[in-house]
């Protein structure tokens, strides 16, 4: 082993550790305050015929579901479908949301698998 070599770690590779690490701290404070802002939101979504509403989080929680007379007055089987959509466009709704906040979150950071 020649002296001075150490363990392979030059002062360029001990500063681009240094730098992984502080944006992974950022990345970290980012995500817990992207995961306290989802949690506070509300993101609605409707059936085709706008009969049923329903209300998520951000994080895919359900938080509310709104059904007017009429979507009552279709039937149960009407109503489950009606429902169903609903809750299937509130869904994508939310999910979308929370990709485009992590994205938003992660970019530039040029981290593998994000």
């Amino acid at each position: 082993m020649t002296k001075g070599q150490g363990f392979g770690f030059g002062l360029g590779k001990m500063k681009e550790l240094t730098e992984a690490f502080k944006k992974a701290q950022q990345v970290q404070q980012g995500a817990k305050q992207l995961q306290e802002e989802l949690e506070q939101m509300e993101i609605e979504g409707t059936s085709t015929d706008v009969s049923v509403k329903v209300v998520m989080s951000g994080n895919q929680e359900p938080l509310r579901v709104e059904i007017s007379a009429d979507a009552l007055n279709q039937g149960a089987e009407a109503l489950s479908q009606t429902v169903t959509e609903a809750m299937k466009d509130a869904y994508e709704k939310s999910t979308t949301t929370m990709r485009e906040r992590m994205e938003e979150l992660t970019s530039g950071l040029n981290l593998p698998g994000l």
